[in-house]
């Protein structure tokens, strides 16, 4: 059995986001955390996704604050062992019922070229052209909520 839960910065459980984020997105990729940017997460909201048997947490994303009326969806990682289980449909799912419930219309993302799929099939459309940020191409994602 698996739940989603909000994570406090700063917290034991936030620790354990960065490092899968770093794992499984950064790493790959040869790109390296940088701590200075730690700060800026402070007022985002940390989402996560733990493995009920063993409290092991599996999967994660921010959401980020843009305007009042849009949230920005970043970093969703889900451990290499659980993924192709739905459990990045889940976090998206708990994650803009959460933007939802907290009365933003509208969420976006920056995804990698390999994931436009994914999110196509769970409402979100293409906005604008393809664009290269930090050596990565990324197409920006767009959903009314």
């Amino acid at each position: 059995m698996r739940k989603m839960i909000d994570i406090d910065f700063g917290s034991g459980r936030y620790e354990q986001l960065v490092e899968l984020r770093y794992k499984v997105l950064l790493e790959p990729l040869g790109l390296k955390f940088l701590d200075s940017h730690r700060d800026k997460e402070v007022n985002y909201l940390h989402i996560g996704c733990v493995e009920n048997l063993d409290d092991k947490l599996i999967g994660g994303l921010m959401l980020i604050p843009l305007d009042d009326k849009t949230i920005r969806m970043m970093q969703v990682a889900v451990d290499g062992k659980y993924q192709n289980e739905g459990i990045g449909r889940d976090l998206v799912g708990y994650a803009e019922k959460r933007a939802r419930s907290a009365g933003y219309k509208q969420i976006i993302m920056h995804a990698m070229l390999n994931v436009i799929g994914f999110y196509e099939k769970l409402g979100y459309r293409q906005e604008g052209e393809i664009f290269e940020e930090r050596g990565i191409t990324f197409a920006k994602m767009v959903k009314d909520l």
